[in-house]
């Protein structure tokens, strides 16, 4: 009897084994392709925002990408900046920012940026301000690769910039060497 049943089951069944497993594949090529398709359109987006950081961008390429042909002015007296001249282990250097003009009005600050100039990627923070933060001031730890330039850069709600800059000489770096050349 269970002979007899399994040859009506494969002559009435709409679809085969066979079948199915056609079915299945197509299904799963389909997805593989729109996967590749909707990542690889990501992929590009990412490199187009200006605010991506890109593999082994020199500081030059990330002033341009972050802020275009803006010139960056002289902070001093906007802008004080607290980095130790020496840095005994480069991967906890603290430092503080704290910008003196208004959080609030016609121009305003809108964002701080932490950039480094020997590190792989320049661009090590980008903290923004809203009238409730109540003051432009952050404290935080970064990551040096070795003795560099440290730019503080306020950006400001009309596009100007401030920027001050420290020396800090690591004496043990905190993360891997851009490349030499």
């Amino acid at each position: 009897m269970f002979k007899e049943n399994e040859k009506i089951f494969k002559n009435n069944s709409l679809v085969t084994r066979r079948a199915c497993l056609r079915i299945a594949a197509a299904w799963f090529g389909f997805a593989a392709t729109a996967k590749g398709l909707v990542f690889a359109t990501a992929g590009r987006a990412q490199e187009m925002f200006s605010g991506f950081p890109q593999p082994d961008e020199k500081v030059e390429a990330t002033l341009k990408r972050l802020f275009g042909n803006r010139p960056l002015q002289s902070g001093e007296g906007k802008i004080k900046f607290e980095a130790p001249l020496i840095a005994e282990d480069g991967s906890n250097v603290a430092i503080a920012v704290d910008v003196n003009l208004p959080l609030t009005g016609a121009t305003h600050v809108n964002n701080i940026y932490i950039i480094s100039d020997k590190n792989r990627r320049p661009m090590l923070a980008k903290f923004s301000f809203t009238p409730e933060s109540g003051k432009a001031l952050i404290a935080t730890s970064i990551r040096l690769a070795t003795t560099t330039d440290i730019r503080a850069v306020a950006e400001l709600s009309d596009g100007s910039l401030y920027a001050v800059t420290k020396h800090v000489r690591v004496t043990i770096s905190g993360c891997d060497l851009p490349p030499q050349g």
